[in-house]
């Protein structure tokens, strides 16, 4: 199915999810426990992957030729949603998702260096580019240029590593083992620390309900890029993946009355012009 205007739409459509899901993060994080907040986003993931796709998948739901490989991504994503949801709490959300967005840039070194991928002059210009913008954001000196930035950072080389497995597994596993392994993972991990945590602010109303929602956004935005994947190519879709920073911004204005300011924005614009950059690379050396 060839058919980009399509995938474009589905993978917009994820990209505001994922920075709705993130908007709800950052709001429940400043009332409830880290732990607590991304156990619940992975059980409900959990518990609706079992519901929709049990029936039809059966064991094939969680078996795995690579299972090694399958914990190691779930791990990273387990590092991501904490880093990054942690990070939330001090960082404004469209800053945060911009430092996030290094991850395809992450990829190329990371690619070079474990994969033995032959790497371009003009792909390590982009991804020097692309440091450059985080600068920007970031600004030494600046209000961002606080130990908490390192939080969305660590986040963005868990994401580059998760993004380089998933790679591997797509020639092994099913999309859908693997989406449903790795929330299973972070789902068992949490649970195991649970008991440890304190929860002062018992969760109800309309802050549970967020908390629930958080699984069904994060499942529901993962598939929409997996199914943009079958209307266009990755190289395609790049360009479109960094509206999520613009939705995260306009979530940030309207939700926290955080905007970023003038010289972020150049960050923002160069940290996107760079994963372009390196997507064109990637497509014209292919």
């Amino acid at each position: 199915m060839n058919n980009p205007v399509i995938g474009i739409l589905f993978i917009l459509c994820a990209g505001a999810l994922l920075a709705t899901h993130d908007g709800f993060s950052k709001y429940l994080t400043a009332i409830y426990p880290l732990a607590l907040v991304v156990w619940l986003r992975y059980t409900v993931q959990t518990v609706l992957m079992i519901i929709l796709f049990g029936p039809k998948m059966k064991l094939d739901l969680v078996r795995t030729k690579r299972p090694w490989l399958q914990l190691l991504r779930g791990l990273c994503l387990l590092g991501i949603s904490g880093l990054f949801i942690g990070g939330l709490r001090y960082i404004p959300l469209a800053e945060a998702t911009a430092v996030m967005f290094l991850a395809p840039l992450i990829v190329t070194v990371l690619s070079a260096i474990f994969l033995k991928e032959q790497i371009s002059l003009g792909q390590w210009v982009a991804v020097v580019i692309g440091l450059c913008g985080v600068l920007l954001v970031v600004r030494p000196g600046g209000a961002l240029f606080t130990w908490a930035i390192l939080m969305p950072v660590a986040a963005s080389f868990c994401f580059g590593s998760y993004q380089l497995i998933a790679r591997r597994l797509a020639s092994f596993d099913h999309t859908v083992t693997s989406n449903f392994l790795s929330g299973l993972i972070g789902t068992i991990a949490l649970t195991v620390i649970m008991p440890f945590v304190s929860v002062e602010v018992q969760p109800a109303g309309w802050d549970l309900l967020f908390l629930l929602i958080l699984g069904a956004l994060g499942m529901v935005a993962h598939m929409l890029l997996t199914i943009a994947l079958k209307y266009a190519s990755a190289a395609t879709l790049a360009p479109f993946t960094y509206g999520q920073i613009i939705f995260a911004a306009l979530i940030g204005v309207f939700a926290f009355d955080q905007s970023p300011d003038l010289l972020a924005w150049g960050g923002v614009a160069i940290i996107i012009g760079s994963g372009i950059l390196v997507a064109w690379l990637q497509r014209r050396n292919a």
